[in-house]
């Protein structure tokens, strides 16, 4: 089934679950306003959906429904127990055609005229009835058949509408609901024709099926969390398994041991899963305890929030929350400073707090950054000196960090004044302790006048990951798949290619320096280093740290194995070159090694990366270029310059798959087009496995070239030397002293990706705010703009909407519903309008009220635009508009 429609199919049951029960709540207390619009606005968001997947029978009943709910919400149509009985007959109509979709993928055919024009009739009768008419029921023969029910239409049509005849509506209604609802009972009733195979195996069918509103249970936390450790005593005895195996293929218990390590993959992905939360749950309550800082301090401080959707394991979620909370506390009370101060400073009157989240070579940073007054680091030196923290003597020799790492111990404040909020001493060695427990680390910079950043850095901990399982100074250690980026090995000729700049080692890699460390020297391992080392090849693993990379040299490299992560002990915490343990395989226990943490130690950095860069520019023959040399069929060599080549990989041939008339293979969450060498193809050939792959790259856009061998890379003036007329080549150089055809690179980018090179507009800076209170609806349309790479934000009420623009307004258009509780979209829209920060955005009304009536309330409000629900391309279209007229202005003003 669809996920859009599986989705709708969820949502709907949920709402329609309680329905039942607020309608009979309704009739029993006809007068409660909420009650009715919040039955209204369930019946109104199915419609809405319906209209978006086409599903017109079902949205003929809503729509129909909703009609006579929309004349009690505004008090045109008394709720009557007949009134209230077509309403239930409408929703038993709407659950059965859910239950024929769920269970066949189709909307079911089914005549519902009757049904409908019953509620239309009652509806119109109530628009063409005075406001004030009171509406009582009184008995009323049945309506026998649909020309009776035009009859009583046409004779209301002509005559004045009296009390009477609405009264006698209602009651005949109330009949007829009565009648179909006794005839669907009969129906049921009647059992099954045995004699009919179809019908018996359509029950079958629909029997096996498991309804959507039973999809999801609630499970209490400790049972995943005992289940996540058995998963990984399981996972460790898998790994024992698996490494009794490999030393005998032909053992009886090799495909059972097969098997287990397919069900222990599927088993740990899906536990895992169900512990994964995104960051934003713990950052729900932060933009209330920034409100009302804002107003005990009388400061003016907005929340600004990134990464919201960064997942990590609950356990460390829930521990990270009190720490969150005091750091915001600090930020505000210590570091944001008052308006008049900032004014004077050369500020904008308001401060701003930032929190960011995002992974980075396996682990989660979390950054606390605000832009107030920083923090004296005399201050702090002054204050650790009074406390026996650091000698007075060694105060000229202590770096930043080592003195603001003082502000973590216990009982610690340089704060004049104790306030409510903070200067009690407590607080951010609360925050230390916190992250310690989860094997974490935090850190904390400051410049005066510029502001403070809390850096909270959390290890994998008590989680299941991939590694790869290396040596150096003959030990084994394991490095998280995550941070790898490739895998490189020299041999003992290419080892002289390492050059020696600063007294650093680096080796140029695909014309790009890598900065390169001797993993034992950094441990301080003794290598075990041949006599004849000249001869031997050397590894090197290429790993990332943020924007940087870098290559760990290590005597050898082993094979990727899952890990269960367990945080290192307290005696090795500090060292900062570990971020845990575990135990492989053999029985060997392990340490992860923290690729960061090794980063850091070697002063490695982007700006030595760049001198680096420069000095060997300088010093470098410019005038050459490296070629990739590879292979195509019957041993014809081809070339292309290196720096055009992105990556180099080999996939095996069952993983190549066939999207129509194109091969395409999937490639880090993606799928990466491939094509073949003209003249030379992939099927003109014996096919390789597994098959090598040229990938080029650029921005978001890649493909893939499939050779038959990658053979050398050659530093060589280019020089074309003979053109080429034939498609795919530029010509041909001389390379290596033969004779090489130069690929015409654009040529394949462009057969594959025809806008390869047309610019990409960068939409995400243009943020969109969705008001709504269907989450599937919201989930709809911020799939639909953030596939067009507009950056998207959503809230369920306006209320909601409006809490978050009075502290965030940076938005550039607003979409929203019309029928809202508590605050509609129109009342919302002039608020918008009224409002200095935000009567500039583009606001759009979403509805599916298609009325003129709503079109012209709209206009009055202040409405740029008003849609129909949901045609994407025309809301895209206009919020491309948007996104133009925006860019003009910014370039005017600039």
């Amino acid at each position: 089934m669809d996920d859009i429609l599986q989705e709708f199919l969820a949502e709907s049951w949920e709402n329609l679950g309680q329905l039942d029960s607020e309608i009979v709540e309704l009739e029993k207390d006809p007068q409660n306003a909420e009650l009715i619009a919040s039955i209204f606005r369930t019946i109104h968001t199915i419609k809405g959906t319906c209209g978006f997947l086409g599903l017109s029978n079902l949205g003929a009943v809503a729509h129909s429904a909703e009609n006579v709910l929309g004349k009690m919400r505004e008090r045109m149509l008394e709720v009557s127990p007949g009134a209230i009985s077509l309403v239930l007959e409408a929703i038993d109509r709407i659950k059965e055609l859910l239950q024929g979709l769920e269970a066949t993928g189709e909307e079911p055919k089914t005549d519902h005229s009757t049904l409908t024009l019953m509620l239309d009739e009652l509806a119109n009768l109530a628009t063409a009835a005075p406001a004030s008419t009171p509406q009582q029921s009184s008995p009323a023969p049945p309506i026998a058949d649909e020309t009776e029910e035009n009859t009583v239409a046409t004779q209301v049509d002509e005559d004045p509408v009296s009390e009477q005849s609405l009264k006698d509506v209602v009651e005949s209604t109330e009949s007829e609901a009565v009648v179909i609802a006794e005839t669907n009972s009969e129906v049921l009733a009647e059992p099954a024709d045995l004699s009919a195979p179809a019908a018996a195996d359509e029950g079958a069918v629909r029997s096996s099926k498991v309804s959507v509103a039973d999809l999801s249970i609630r499970v209490n936390v400790n049972v995943v969390d005992s289940l996540m450790n058995l998963v990984g005593e399981l996972v460790l005895t898998r790994n024992q398994l698996l490494q009794l195996a490999r030393g005998d293929e032909e053992s009886k218990y090799a495909a059972p041991i097969t098997h287990l390590n397919r069900v222990t993959t599927d088993l740990q992905e899906g536990v895992m899963k169900t512990r994964m939360q995104p960051i934003g749950n713990a950052w729900n309550k932060l933009p209330r305890l920034v409100r009302d800082l804002s107003q005990v301090t009388n400061k003016h401080i907005e929340l600004v929030m990134t990464g919201a959707e960064t997942e990590l394991d609950r356990t460390v979620l829930d521990a990270i929350k009190d720490p969150l909370t005091h750091m915001v506390r600090n930020s505000a009370d210590h570091g944001i400073e008052t308006a008049d101060v900032r004014k004077a400073a050369g500020k904008s009157e308001s401060g701003t707090i930032h929190l960011n989240a995002y992974h980075e070579g396996g682990h989660v940073i979390i950054e606390i950054q605000d832009d107030g007054a920083g923090i004296s680091r005399e201050r702090v030196l002054k204050k650790a000196i009074s406390q026996g923290l650091i000698k007075e003597a060694d105060a000229p020799h202590v770096t930043d960090s080592h003195v603001f790492s003082m502000i973590f111990q216990a009982g610690f404040s340089t704060a004049e004044q104790v306030s409510s909020i903070s200067g009690r001493g407590v607080g951010m060695d609360v925050v230390r302790t916190q992250i310690e427990k989860i094997g974490g680390t935090v850190d904390l910079a400051s410049k005066m006048g510029k502001g403070t950043t809390v850096r909270i850095k959390i290890p994998l901990t008590l989680a299941i990951v991939s590694a790869l399982v290396l040596e150096s100074g003959s030990q084994p250690f394991a490095i998280p798949q995550l941070g790898v980026v490739e895998l490189v090995r020299l041999s003992a000729e290419d080892c002289k290619k390492i050059e020696t700049i600063h007294d650093k080692k680096v080796f140029r890699l695909r014309d790009r320096l890598l900065p390169l460390v001797h993993l034992n020297e950094v441990l301080q391992l003794e290598e075990d280093t041949p006599e004849d080392d000249d001869l031997h090849d050397t590894n090197i693993v290429v790993v990332q740290v943020g924007e940087d990379q870098f290559g760990l040299i290590v005597s050898r490299i082993f094979d990727t194995e899952e890990i269960v992560v367990k945080p290192v002990g307290r005696l090795l915490k500090n060292i900062g070159l570990y971020q845990g343990t575990t135990i492989l395989g053999d029985g060997r226990v392990v340490m992860i090694l923290d690729v960061g943490g090794i980063f850091n130690q070697c002063g490695g950095s982007s700006a030595h990366s760049q001198s680096v860069a420069e000095e060997t520019t300088t010093s470098s023959d410019r005038d050459t270029i490296s070629m990739l040399l590879f292979g195509v069929k019957d041993n014809v060599t081809m070339a292309v310059p290196l720096s055009l080549v992105a990556r180099l990989e080999e996939f095996p041939l069952e993983s190549i798959e066939l999207n129509g008339d194109r091969k395409v293979v999937q490639y880090r969450d993606n799928l990466l087009p491939l094509l073949s060498i003209e003249g030379a193809g992939y099927g003109g050939g014996e096919p390789v496995d597994p098959q090598p792959v040229i990938v080029f790259s650029e921005n978001n856009r890649s493909m893939g070239l499939m050779v038959n061998e990658i053979k050398d890379i050659i530093d060589e003036q280019l020089v074309i030397r003979m053109q080429s007329d034939r498609p795919g080549v530029l010509g041909t150089a001389i390379i290596g002293k033969n004779a090489i055809d130069v690929i015409d690179t654009q040529y394949y980018v462009t057969r594959s990706t025809p806008n390869w090179f047309e610019k990409v507009e960068d939409k995400k800076t243009f943020r969109v705010l969705i008001v709504d209170d269907s989450m599937f609806f919201r989930q709809l349309v911020s799939t639909a703009l953030e596939t067009e790479g507009y950056t998207v934000v959503s809230r369920d009420s306006c209320i909601s909407a409006v809490e978050l623009l009075e502290k965030d307004s940076r938005f550039h258009a607003v979409i929203t519903d019309l029928d809202l509780p508590m605050m509609d979209g129109f009342e919302f829209c002039e608020w918008l309008k009224s409002q200095e920060s935000t009567q500039e955005m583009n606001v759009i009304a979403l509805t599916s009220a298609n009325s003129s009536t709503d079109q012209s309330r709209a206009r009055d409000a202040g409405f740029d635009e008003f849609l129909v629900k949901f045609n994407s391309h025309e809301l895209i279209s206009c919020l491309d508009e948007s996104f133009a007229r925006s860019k003009y202005k910014t370039g005017v003003n600039a």
